[in-house]
């Protein structure tokens, strides 16, 4: 089977969506599919073309058995939102024009954001192939929880073409229950929608000692160590975190990773003086591991809004192979999860005195946190990104089955 998978991130990127799509990919290839990729040339979140690349019109390399050629998008930080939609459409008509003349049995097209997935709906067309949507985000929903877009004819425009989509599309592929149980509301059969959800490469992600040199080089010794991995955006609400954290002595903050809002968290702890938070830059795959390795618990957190009672964030599962005990700021399905398993303890969103409450439980009763890391073990065991791979590799051959 040729499967054709349109994303706009993909490695050396290190963002959930790249991570995802490289995983699932290089276990179709495996299986003997032949898998080609369009995407960009790498430039998130920091909006500047990586090193060793270019942004040119096409560029062909293979990672991993898997064909993946990068197109020319308009490239911009990941701050300002009309740029970052020029971004996405740029992408849109660029990823259409390199997959129309390709050869392929199936499409995959990946959001957020939806501009990739109306590639993918506009080759479907032209192509007369079946096409899958896999929907990792609610978007437009999640643009206007975060207080980028307000209520108007633009975002009544994005929702009309949401549901287009959904009703174009041979098979959705959501990453939980309940953007199934949303998405079928709209009026979209349920039977047309799988449901595959992130996990951890338990091949990298493994229980490891905390890295001497790291330790060395942040000042951790003797310190908890309490990090968050992962995107610094508008939805992470991680100013919270550095609220709580500041003035606990025995506590440092680690956090990993780059976005809109960075600058401004980086700012804010010079301006305070906060000597007990430090930030890191994106590293590599191979080398993230490392540090989630150096955490004592991981922080989960996402502001306080309905929406986000409906994601499950990825870093959970990647967490969760190492061991770490999760405090979760994330009502709804990762809450339920999390509970589930009891890898972790729940905290109210954007609420302060819970979050010291629970971390001082973590801190103080060894047992619970013992039994957190059993936990883990177990939630990371359930989601293997190799038997979630073959869940989806399913659906796309159910699709193919289908229209032969």
């Amino acid at each position: 089977m040729k499967i054709l998978f349109l994303t706009d991130n993909f490695p050396p990127e290190v963002n959930a969506p790249a991570t995802r799509t490289l995983e699932h990919c290089r276990e179709w290839v495996k299986a003997g599919h032949e898998v080609t990729v369009i995407t960009c040339h790498p430039n998130y979140p920091i909006g500047k073309v990586y090193d060793g690349y270019k942004n040119s019109w096409k560029t062909k390399e293979v990672v991993e058995g898997i064909n993946v050629i990068r197109v020319w998008t308009y490239i911009t930080s990941n701050k300002g939102f009309f740029k970052r939609i020029l971004d996405y459409i740029s992408f849109s008509f660029t990823s259409f024009f390199a997959g129309l003349f390709l050869k392929c049995d199936v499409i995959v097209a990946t959001s957020p954001q939806f501009f990739t997935a109306l590639s993918g709906r506009t080759l479907h067309f032209f192509k007369r192939k079946p096409w899958v949507m896999e929907v990792r985000d609610l978007w437009p929903d999640s643009i206007k929880s975060v207080g980028a877009m307000k209520d108007g004819l633009v975002l009544k425009y994005f929702s009309k073409e949401e549901k287009w989509c959904y009703k174009s599309a041979d098979r959705i592929v959501v990453v939980t229950d309940t953007f199934k149980k949303i998405i079928s509301e709209k009026g979209i059969p349920a039977e047309k929608i799988s449901v595959v959800k992130n996990g951890a490469n338990l091949d990298l992600f493994r229980p490891r000692e905390k890295s001497p040199e790291l330790v060395k080089k942040y000042g951790l010794e003797g310190k908890v160590v309490l990090g968050y991995v992962g995107t610094i955006g508008m939805a992470h609400k991680l100013d919270f975190l550095i609220d709580c954290v500041k003035g606990l002595p025995d506590c440092k903050l680690m956090i990993l990773g780059a976005g809109a809002e960075k600058d401004a968290l980086v700012e804010k702890v010079a301006n305070e003086n906060i000597d007990n938070v430090f930030f890191v830059d994106p590293v590599s795959k191979d080398k993230v591991a490392d540090y989630v390795g150096l955490q004592d618990l991981a922080l989960v957190n996402l502001r306080r809004d309905p929406l986000f009672t409906t994601v499950i964030p990825s870093k959970i599962f990647e967490t969760a192979a190492m061991r770490v005990p999760i405090m979760l700021g994330v009502d709804g399905e990762a809450r339920s999860l999390v509970e589930h398993y009891g890898a972790g303890l729940f905290y109210e969103p954007e609420n302060k005195d819970d979050f010291l409450s629970k971390l001082n439980r973590m801190l103080i009763d060894r047992v619970l946190y013992a039994a957190c890391q059993q936990g883990c073990d177990s939630l990371a065991r359930d989601f293997d990104r190799k038997r979630l791979a073959q869940d989806m590799l399913e659906a796309v051959e159910d699709v193919v089955k289908k229209k032969k």
